[in-house]
């Protein structure tokens, strides 16, 4: 007959044993909402305002980054001229 020579475990072994899987479990939680995306900021957009979202014209992105002063008047409108002839040619 074999018998249980420890008597199992103790309380406090129970305790540590519930607080791991808690914390366990919390962890695991936390990463999944840290690397999902969340749809909280689904209407929101994700491009800083300076880059192209890929809805704007060239002539947009040129007129925007005149007005940032990114390019100065003689060749914003060189590259506007060009634009607008190159469009008027398709």
């Amino acid at each position: 007959m074999m018998g249980w020579y420890g008597g199992g475990m103790g309380g406090g072994a129970w305790i540590f044993m519930g607080l791991f899987w808690i914390i366990l479990i919390a962890a695991i939680i936390w990463l999944l909402v840290r690397l999902l995306p969340s749809s909280s900021h689904s209407g929101a957009t994700t491009t800083p305002p300076h880059e192209v979202s890929g809805k704007d014209s060239p002539l947009d992105i040129l007129d925007r980054r005149f007005a940032a002063g990114e390019i100065d008047l003689a060749t914003y409108q060189a590259q506007r001229a060009a634009l607008i002839a190159a469009r008027g040619s398709r």
